[in-house]
């Protein structure tokens, strides 16, 4: 209630409310507890309420936080209204950054018009929702964005458009953050099976496997299948975890046999290339075992795949891999 001064003079009931809904209600809730419209107005003017959308205020000047942007949303939106899309990911935790803009789903029957700062889709058929904030689930939230961005993509494309590799990367990265915000792969694949018309269906199914397997991220979803399966390189074993040096670490590509290891290290992770604990885990390691880590990043991965795929053959070959890796094209520079 600190925050809310002006507010006191409700009674008891009605501060219960408001602080439930995040210091936001509707003008029609004020005019129930003896605020009238003209009072409001006036408090609006004088600077010490906001205006967030047509009939919905937020209680106190100064800055608004999200979450009070989402309350004031569904309270415009109206009973069964539920946040979805980028909002209810950022809610769940899958994705790190909300956007710039609301989103919430109505049943399709009503209509609401659109605001600023908020999108508003229509479902024929609501999805469960629930939650103080009342929001679709993870799973739910997680297939709409794969829909909507696998339509975007679509439309975007020439004729005889196949899945892009851009594309691709933004699904693979959209699962992995399900999966470590907690939504099961398995939840996701029977949701996907309930819907008749879901795009992106069989990139889902696919990139939910490799996910399964221990790929975390786009740039190991790349080097499983632009170096190890292109080139005919063993498969290694992902996300190993061991302890070495005294501390545990977690290895992202292990060749069980063959003395090596890769780590692959994203930009936004490593901007200015090995870190202090990089060099340590790898001399470590070296000393333990007696495994050679290669690391790699984007360009090595994403730009040279066929350069990066000989290196790590060669360095197969040198520890005693007797396999015989293949060429992905005329010019590629890997020796079968």
């Amino acid at each position: 209630m600190a925050r809310l001064p002006l507010v006191r003079g409700l009674d008891e009931r009605a501060r219960d409310v408001v602080v439930k809904q995040d210091g936001v209600a509707t003008t029609a809730q004020l005019a129930a507890w003896g605020v009238g419209r003209s009072v409001v107005a006036h408090r609006v003017a004088r600077g010490d309420w906001q205006r967030v959308h047509r009939g919905v205020v937020v209680l106190h000047p100064g800055p608004t936080s999200w979450r009070q942007r989402a309350r004031a949303a569904l309270l415009y939106a109206g009973p069964d209204a539920a946040l979805s899309h980028e909002s209810a990911a950022y809610l769940h935790g899958v994705l790190a950054d909300p956007g710039p803009r609301i989103v919430v789903t109505v049943p399709h029957r009503r209509t609401v018009v659109a605001q600023r700062g908020l999108v508003v889709h229509r479902a024929r058929t609501m999805p469960w929702s629930g939650g103080r904030l009342r929001s679709v689930d993870a799973a739910e939230c997680v297939l709409e964005l794969l829909e909507a961005r696998s339509r975007v993509a679509g439309s975007r494309a020439a004729p005889g458009w196949t899945t892009g590799s851009a594309h691709v990367d933004a699904v693979v990265g959209l699962l992995c953050d399900a999966v470590r915000a907690g939504v099961a792969p398995e939840t996701l694949l029977v949701r996907a099976e309930r819907r008749c018309r879901l795009a992106g269906r069989r990139l889902l199914v696919d990139m939910l496997g490799q996910v399964q397997d221990g790929i975390e991220s786009p740039l190991e979803h790349r080097y499983a299948r632009d170096v190890e399966r292109r080139h005919g390189l063993p498969r290694a074993v992902a996300q190993r975890w061991e302890r070495v040096g005294g501390r545990w670490i977690r290895a992202d590509r292990v060749y069980p046999g063959h003395r090596l290891r890769t780590e692959l290290d994203g930009r936004l992770a490593h901007p200015s290339g090995s870190t202090d604990a990089d060099v340590w885990r790898d001399n470590a390691v070296l000393l333990a075992t007696g495994d050679l880590t290669l690391r790699y990043r984007w360009r090595h991965v994403a730009v040279t795949p066929c350069e990066t795929a000989a290196q790590v053959a060669a360095a197969l070959h040198a520890r005693g891999w007797r396999g015989t890796p293949r060429r992905c094209s005329p010019a590629c520079p890997v020796r079968p």
